[in-house]
């Protein structure tokens, strides 16, 4: 009797879950990772930016989260071969700028503040071209410091990790609305910004 009873009520949820699937399909909610009316950015390659700041291997922080910002979001997908690429991003990384931000008579430097700037395009399979808005591919980003190197060095590290995802994010959010054809030329990148 309790197998009957447990048996009925798990039909009776997937029932349930199919009406209300059926339901929102049909005034216009997505699953999600699907797009109702919108074209998605297709396959896409991410080609490591060139370095022109002083700190090695940036580049590479930079075009992994320009990859997993790919990864992330739906209806893309990340491939390795440009010429088989909807869109193909590139670009470089501009000179990193690195202050004081705070500072104390007794321990002198509290925090760096870094400012990160990008240069980054897409080129599509077409020919078309979409370039990221200066002002938008900019960010700011405080981290402590540490009489220890080591820690210094991971603060710094983390700091470029996260503005990297944060402008990684605006570009494709900006290419993803160039491409679908919502943004107005010329039009501001969408996020946050300090």
């Amino acid at each position: 009797m309790l197998q009957r009873a447990s048996r009925a009520v798990a039909i009776a949820v997937v029932s349930g879950l199919a009406v209300c699937a059926g339901g929102a399909q049909g005034c216009g909610y997505t699953w999600l990772g699907g797009r109702s009316g919108e074209r998605a950015l297709g396959r896409v390659a991410v080609q490591t930016p060139e370095n022109a700041s002083s700190q090695a291997g940036l580049e590479f922080v930079v075009a992994d989260a320009l990859r997993r910002e790919v990864l992330r979001r739906a209806g893309a997908e990340l491939v390795e071969d440009s010429a088989n690429a909807d869109w193909v991003v590139s670009g470089r990384v501009l000179p990193l700028r690195i202050v004081p931000a705070s500072l104390s008579p007794v321990v002198l430097i509290l925090e760096y503040e870094l400012t990160l700037a990008l240069d980054l395009r897409a080129r599509s399979a077409d020919g078309r071209e979409v370039a990221g808005h200066a002002r938008e591919l900019r960010e700011t980003e405080r981290f402590l410091s540490s009489a220890d190197a080591e820690a210094q060095r991971k603060n710094r590290g983390e700091a470029l990790r996260r503005v990297s995802r944060l402008l990684a994010a605006r570009f494709l959010d900006h290419l993803d609305e160039e491409q679908g054809g919502r943004a107005s030329e010329g039009g501001p990148l969408q996020g946050s910004g300090t």
